[in-house]
């Protein structure tokens, strides 16, 4: 049982939580405690499920490729992450605007439909799942490697809504704007310390 990695990726997988949580503390737009609730039960959810997927494909296959499996996985969407941070800060092309989960990742605002500065219990599930497709990759590989499905899945619940709750408190301390571009560069970093890890332990 790797709790270093649980840790690790309930981290990770929650880095866009902070950014976009910050960039909702500098609209003055308010996450309500239920909300937050219900935003990482949605990154519970999702997460549970792909790693009970990613332990099922370990048990057709030895330990030892199950762990070098995972954590290339792992790998791949850590430098996934970076270059796509990277592309997106050299990009100058226009975003279009209609509310889909890639683009609220980038535009948090989408989020917040009727434009009233809350993000209500219908809004939260429509942000939930935005954050939780990250969640969705890591947890396969992270499955594969043999990580507690359960342990894993509460660490990524606790450190969601922790990142949001924290984040809102920043938002109107720090000049956060590119704080989104940042978290996906170290949620990457960090994930391919978790991939390297596990291929060697």
């Amino acid at each position: 049982m790797h709790l270093l990695s649980v840790l690790l990726i309930g981290i990770a997988s929650n880095l866009d939580n902070l950014g976009i949580s910050v960039s909702y503390g500098l609209r003055s737009t308010k996450i309500p405690i239920f909300s937050n609730l219900i935003i990482a039960f949605v990154s519970m959810l999702c997460a549970y499920f792909s790693i009970i997927a990613g332990k099922f494909i370990s048990v057709f296959i030895s330990m030892r490729i199950a762990n070098f499996t995972g954590g290339l996985i792992l790998i791949c969407i850590g430098i996934k992450c970076i270059v796509t941070s990277i592309l997106e800060e050299n990009s100058t092309s226009d975003v279009k605007v209609d509310s889909n989960y890639s683009q609220v990742i980038t535009h948090p605002d989408l989020a917040d439909v009727n434009d009233d500065k809350i993000i209500s219990l219908k809004e939260s599930i429509f942000l939930g799942f935005a954050l939780a497709i990250n969640c969705l990759v890591m947890g396969l590989g992270a499955g594969i490697t043999g990580i507690s499905p359960v342990l894993t899945t509460f660490s990524i619940g606790v450190f969601s809504f922790i990142s949001i709750w924290c984040g809102l408190k920043l938002g109107n301390k720090i000049c956060g704007k590119n704080i989104g571009k940042y978290s996906n560069i170290v949620a990457g970093l960090l994930l391919i310390i978790i991939g390297v890890y596990e291929m060697i332990v």
